[in-house]
């Protein structure tokens, strides 16, 4: 299952925003740096209302939707890269997540002191980006040092190794995410090897006041992490108020929706959340269906039909022989299998076909 960190610095609102978006209350809430020692871990449904539909169709009565996990990690401070406050642990937890959704202060509570003493979101996500940035570059310098004895030793792809390696050691020594390096020909691939913690995908959550969530596009704060998201990560962001989804965690659904609407807000900034971190991560869902359910499966962005089988099961994939496929919104438009078939709407693909977001496939295989 895919991994999610939320970090950030002392008192962001990280607790509160996790024990919402898992609808749980694993993680202890308090107003002082290091609450949260061991991470807290919590599967996170990805809200999908294709799934109801598909349901409303099939009438199984049992929907299963994608899911990952969402890990809270201990609250970092400056100088984390030397093991101050909890960051030995901090970077260690990081190492473990496919992507890192970064929560910022947005708000100002007496009751809830900023441990640099003011707010200024940009100066939060540079200490955060800088912390990452300088382990990072004690890791490539290291890794610099091994393949410097490869080299000598004469292995082929050593040279283009520390070509990258090289060009890492300025760009992380300005406190830049290795994520923003402009890479070449084979050396995405290297840069996924070395597993750097910069180069995980980032979601900047702007934890803004309960009483600017309606009106968080004008909120200062707000504004100027879109402009440094924009400047220089290319990452994504999102806005969202922990203590309004706390609310709405404990609320049943009907109830949470006019609770938004109250608001002013479409929908819930945890939702939103959950969905940009599956999109950041270059993940689609596609579908399939029995008597008995309706169940969403997660697969990367160009996956192949026998790989997405194999996601099912392996066996799927080994006797892979056609997928049958016809998307959400057709399915649904015309109103059952049956009349799909009828029209021609269901179609028959190969090993080579790429499934797509929102596909109904029925895989034909034998073992």
């Amino acid at each position: 299952m895919l991994k999610a960190g939320i970090v950030g610095l002392p008192n962001a609102g990280k607790s509160t925003l996790f024990n919402a978006v898992t609808r749980t209350h694993k993680a202890a809430v308090a107003n002082y740096p290091f609450c949260t020692i061991e991470p807290n871990v919590g599967v996170v449904n990805v809200p999908d209302e294709r799934l109801g539909r598909l349901d409303q169709l099939f009438k199984t009565g049992t929907t299963i939707p994608t899911a990952f996990e969402f890990f809270d990690i201990a609250g970092l401070v400056k100088g984390a890269n030397k093991g101050e406050g909890l960051g030995n642990q901090f970077l260690a937890n990081i190492r473990e997540v496919d992507a890192i959704i970064h929560v910022v202060r947005c708000f100002a509570e007496e009751d809830v002191p900023h441990p640099m003493g003011s707010i200024d979101p940009v100066r939060d996500i540079e200490i955060v980006t800088t912390e990452l940035a300088l382990s990072d570059l004690d890791a490539v310098k290291k890794r610099m040092e091994k393949a410097h004895k490869r080299e000598k030793s004469g292995e082929k792809d050593a040279r283009a190794e520390l070509a990258l390696l090289e060009r890492l050691v300025p760009h992380l020594n300005a406190a830049r995410p290795a994520s923003t390096l402009e890479v070449h020909e084979d050396e995405p691939r290297l840069l996924r090897l070395f597993q750097l913690l910069t180069a995980r995908p980032v979601i900047y959550a702007a934890n803004v006041a309960e009483s600017d969530l309606a009106t968080a596009a004008g909120n200062p704060f707000v504004q100027q992490i879109a402009d440094y998201v924009r400047t220089h990560h290319g990452a994504a962001l999102v806005v969202t108020s922990a203590k309004i989804e706390a609310e709405l965690a404990d609320l049943p659904v009907e109830d949470a929706k006019e609770f938004l609407k109250d608001l002013g807000v479409a929908d819930s900034g945890g939702a939103d959340l959950i969905r940009a971190t599956y999109s950041l991560l270059g993940l689609i869902t596609f579908f399939t269906h029995n008597e008995k359910e309706v169940r969403a499966w997660t697969v990367r962005q160009g996956t192949k039909a026998p790989q997405a089988a194999g996601v099912i099961h392996t066996d799927f994939e080994k006797g892979f022989i056609k997928a049958e496929v016809i998307s959400t919104d057709e399915l649904v438009k015309l109103g059952s299998v049956h009349q799909a078939r009828e029209v021609g709407h269901y179609r028959l693909e190969g090993r080579d076909y790429v499934i797509r977001d929102g596909d109904v496939v029925l895989f034909r295989f034998n073992v």
